[in-house]
């Protein structure tokens, strides 16, 4: 399957931005070699969502399927 390198592009960038938002939340919950405050706390998690999001919307994307609410027949 060969996708256009715009799609390729978008999909690892979102990923590589996925990965290191999950890196910085792992430093947190699993390491425990940094601790935050409570805002500190709700702005990594949000950061983290939020490249979560933008990953699965490129990968939906790459594998040629429409996003979940973007019919309006759904």
């Amino acid at each position: 399957m060969k996708v256009s390198d715009e799609r390729r592009a978008a999909y690892l960038k979102a990923y590589e931005d996925w990965q290191h938002q999950l890196s910085a939340l792992h430093e947190v919950f699993l390491d425990g070699s940094k601790t935050l405050t409570g805002d500190q706390m709700k702005g990594l998690l949000n950061r983290e969502a939020r490249a979560k999001e933008r990953y699965d919307r490129a990968r939906l994307e790459l594998l040629g399927i429409s996003a979940p609410g973007a019919s309006p027949f759904d």
